[in-house]
């Protein structure tokens, strides 16, 4: 059955030979869908008839946010360590090691409970793909438990076994690094479809994460990079070397590394989630933007250092905080989203892609940033 969605007051295509701007925006816009799929796209004038129809009442339609990365598969709880940093201790990733120990005591079914409430939560602030790491297990069973959770709630699960260095290897993390390269990655890898590494200070060298990327390659799985979030250091260019699809937080960036990510298909993807929770200073997305990179934004929802799970947030924070226009951010929040998964399938409104969409209550987009905290989102497709 084809349904028609009418008038919508203003619909966001992320295609600019369809609309305006880099949104490619139609006022006064409607979309046919059929069986799952986007049949058409125009103006609510020219619309053909359809089985069904729907009227969205001058809401704002978008496509459905593109959240390409998050942690999801964890237990217990850092309000101690935030309440912490609140009060003036320094964020330096340790507390990685609290929530392993926690996740490694609970049972399956309390990590699943867990990681289907946040993705329902993330599918009512309007998220319609999300990416799931692993990387609170740190053990061949622990991380091969919850590369098999995260695959029952999403196609974009990730093996993040090189999250930190777990205790019982921090005097050797050469040793823990070929556990990750071997046994890790065989029991992992047939559940991912990506190989992720936290290549920085306090988790592991551009020597260790290229050898984890490269086994992670040599098994079928894509490469993506925690690079540069607490200080400068390789990992933005080891994501360009090995062509990652993404090198995520991207905090503290030279020219050459900016340089680097616009002339490459490596997405930065900002977590300005994580910079609100830790106090740290913003990456700086206008110069990534004028510079030619391309740019997605994600929540990065994690119990230490970015527990959120909307976007719209996230949203708000790229606009007043990192200099990005309403339009950029929400370019980079679907479209962006897509292409640090590489899919095509989804992030914009257009013949062919995926019916993932949200009718916002307003009539324009730019209200996520305008009302920040205010839950705008109406219905999701």
């Amino acid at each position: 059955m084809s349904t028609l969605l009418a008038n919508i007051s203003l619909l966001v295509t992320n295609d600019p030979s369809a609309g305006d701007g880099l949104t490619g925006e139609i006022v006064d816009a409607a979309v046919v869908i059929d069986n799952g799929v986007i049949v058409w796209v125009g103006s609510s004038a020219k619309s053909p008839a359809a089985d069904e129809r729907v009227d969205l009442d001058g809401r704002c339609v978008i496509p459905g946010f593109v959240d390409s990365h998050s942690h999801l598969i964890f237990a217990g709880d850092r309000t101690a360590e935030f309440a912490a940093r609140m009060s003036g201790a320094a964020y330096s990733a340790g507390g990685i090691k609290t929530t392993v120990a926690a996740t490694r005591s609970a049972s399956d079914d309390e990590l699943r409970l867990r990681a289907t409430d946040l993705v329902a939560e993330m599918r009512r602030h309007g998220t319609t793909t999300v990416e799931i790491k692993s990387g609170y297990g740190l053990d061949v069973a622990n991380e091969a438990r919850s590369v098999q959770i995260a695959r029952e709630l999403t196609a974009e699960t990730t093996f993040l076994g090189a999250h930190v260095v777990p205790p019982e290897y921090a005097d050797n993390s050469d040793r823990y690094v070929d556990l990750v390269c071997g046994a890790m990655l065989d029991a992992c890898a047939p559940h991912a479809k990506w190989v992720d590494v936290f290549c920085d200070r306090g988790a592991f060298d551009a020597d260790q994460a290229r050898a984890v990327l490269r086994a992670g390659m040599q098994r079928g799985l894509l490469p993506r990079l925690h690079a540069n979030q607490l200080e400068s250091g390789p990992g933005v260019q080891l994501a360009v070397e090995v062509d990652a699809a993404s090198a995520d937080h991207c905090t503290h960036l030279s020219d050459a590394d900016i340089e680097a990510l616009a002339g490459s298909t490596t997405v930065a993807t900002l977590l300005p989630g994580a910079e609100f929770s830790t106090r740290a200073n913003y990456p700086d997305a206008r110069r990534l933007i004028d510079a030619g990179a391309t740019v997605a934004l994600a929540t990065d929802c994690n119990p230490g250092s970015s527990y959120t799970s909307s976007m719209p947030f996230c949203i708000a924070i790229a606009v007043r905080d990192m200099k990005m226009t309403p339009a950029e951010a929400m370019w980079s929040a679907t479209a962006g989203g897509a292409r640090a998964l590489r899919r095509d399938d989804i992030g914009a409104v257009r013949v062919g892609a995926n019916a993932d969409l949200v009718a916002i209550n307003a009539p324009s987009y730019v209200h996520l940033a305008y009302r920040p905290g205010v839950q705008l989102i109406g219905s999701v497709l």
